[in-house]
């Protein structure tokens, strides 16, 4: 009898396990796969990394505050160096999802059984280095942001790592350097990177490639300072090949279709916040206008940049002015008046399909200067393209002969260089804080310390200077404390990590490994 019924029981345990598998294929729709195809997946991440780096709480209220490009009609807060932690801590972790995407595209692609369906969505390999080549620039944000952040064990749940160490940053930027080596090789050009999805490039592995090599000469160059070995990264890609005009921008095409809006078009006109406007720092650059109240000189003063009308509207009485840097919130609203409303009257970037330059072919050419020991003939050509590229972008290409003219009798130097690449960098405030920290350049923006407003507009004669609402113990914010969760989530690690900080602390000075100025040697030399 016991043994009748063990029978049966298999018996049922085999109709049961049938039955099942015949439901599961009944329950299978094939308009909906159980897998998001590898397009899909990199289209998602790249888009949400677009929205995640370049909107108006990343950008706006850090890396676009920190380099003076914005300042806030409201709250002054953040540009005095001010974070708010809930910020802070969403975006450690956004980065981190958007990151653990791109590896899924690279399962796809990696895994026999799956690398074949993926195939149908574009080269494998292809699939494979794009995503590579987006990681790193992603990685790249975030170490030049925090310093050591977890990265050679991090994405690594499933092999049971939970809790993932911070690894050194100068071995993060070796390897970062690595994967762009290796992605850049692995490129087929003669097929697609993607047949789909792909708002950088459009699936042009080519680009891809370029992109790849223009990446590692921007890493290698932020290493300058301190590792002579940045010139044979550069070399090589040199060699390989890198931007060659402004076809090759690396940008995000966003849409005028909704809700594939740029994000500080949503910032904007969805979320309604009329909270950002351009500096007169950097109105005052571009007018040509050195500053009097500190002291300071204007290496091709007098010349307008035709680039101003690109990067902002007038203000309300014509004029181009700009909103003082760093002034308290207090006083803030006596001079939002007379800057510009952006929101009444937005410029070229709160366009809702602006598309966001990840890199610009004036930069290689600007990189290429330095490399070659800021030759004259890379930087004129620099220069040129910046301005065609942008003022192109807005519709209005304009004779810029005589700036150009301007720029050129000013020379080619570490100053000149680091000016125009800065201006260059507009919107891409990630690239130009950490361009900042690299080389001590511009002098033109407004130290802790200096006079901010002065003269009429002020209250009973008394100056206005900036004033870090943080310890920064230099010229400008050194990098962004971790976020206060990675405290309880990753507490061993991050203890570990803080304890690496200058005096031990979670602070806003401790310099990043490539950063080596000083009070005494506020612009080194290059290795």
């Amino acid at each position: 009898m016991k043994q009748m019924y063990k029978y049966l029981l298999v018996s049922f345990v085999l109709l049961f396990a049938l039955s099942c598998e015949d439901m599961e294929k009944m329950n299978i729709d094939p308009d909906y796969p159980a897998e998001v195809p590898s397009n899909m997946v990199f289209s998602g991440a790249q888009k949400k990394a677009m929205d995640y780096v370049y909107d108006n709480w990343f950008s706006g209220r850090q890396c676009l505050v920190y380099s003076q490009y914005w300042a806030q009609r409201n709250y002054t807060e953040e540009d005095r160096y001010q974070i708010r932690e809930s910020v802070n801590n969403n975006y450690f972790n956004h980065f981190y999802t958007i990151l653990a995407s791109f590896d899924d595209v690279i399962r796809l692609n990696t895994d026999p059984e799956k690398a074949v369906v993926s195939s149908a969505y574009g080269a494998n390999a292809n699939q494979i280095a794009a995503s590579m080549i987006m990681k790193v620039w992603l990685y790249s944000v975030m170490t030049d942001t925090w310093g050591d952040i977890p990265y050679s064990e991090a994405g690594k749940l499933k092999e049971g790592i939970y809790y993932p160490k911070y690894d050194d940053q100068k071995e993060i930027y070796a390897a970062l350097i690595g994967q762009l080596t290796e992605a850049a090789a692995m490129i087929d050009e003669s097929d697609v990177a993607f047949t789909g999805g792909d708002m950088v490039y459009g699936g042009d592995a080519s680009a891809w490639k370029k992109f790849a090599n223009s990446l590692k000469c921007r890493l290698a160059l932020h290493t300058s300072k301190v590792d002579a070995t940045w010139k044979t990264h550069i070399a090589q890609a040199l060699a390989d090949g890198v931007f060659t005009s402004n076809a090759d921008v690396a940008a995000y095409h966003y849409s005028s279709t909704a809700p594939e809006y740029s994000y500080f078009y949503s910032g904007y006109y969805i979320e309604a916040r009329n909270d950002f406007t351009i500096t007169r720092t950097l109105v005052d650059i571009l007018k040509g206008q050195r500053d009097t109240l500190n002291n300071k000189t204007h290496p091709w003063e007098g010349a307008l940049d035709p680039r101003l009308t690109v990067y902002t509207t007038p203000g309300p009485d014509n004029t181009y002015v700009g909103m003082p840097y760093g002034v308290p919130t207090a006083s803030s609203s006596r001079f939002r008046g007379g800057a510009p409303n952006w929101y009444a009257n937005p410029p070229l970037h709160l366009n809702p399909d602006y598309p966001v330059p990840l890199m610009t072919y004036a930069e290689i050419l600007f990189i290429r200067s330095e490399y070659n020991g800021f030759s004259a003939a890379e930087y004129e050509a620099g220069v040129k393209a910046s301005v065609d590229y942008w003022t192109t972008l807005a519709g209005e290409p304009s004779d810029a002969a005589d700036y150009l003219e301007a720029v050129k009798q000013a020379g080619a130097n570490a100053e000149t260089v680091a000016l125009q690449k800065y201006i260059d960098f507009f919107n891409n405030g990630t690239e130009a804080w950490t361009e900042i920290r690299r080389t001590g350049y511009p002098d033109q923006l407004i130290r802790p310390g200096e006079i901010t407003v002065a003269g009429s507009e002020t209250v009973n004669g008394v100056d206005i200077r900036f004033e870090p609402l943080s310890d920064t113990k230099g010229m400008i914010i050194a990098r962004v404390k971790y976020p206060t969760n990675e405290s309880t989530l990753n507490g061993n690690n991050f203890n570990e990590a803080v304890a690496r900080l200058d005096d031990g602390t979670n602070n806003y000075y401790t310099h990043m490994f490539w950063d080596v100025r000083s009070t005494g040697d506020p612009h080194p030399a290059n290795k």
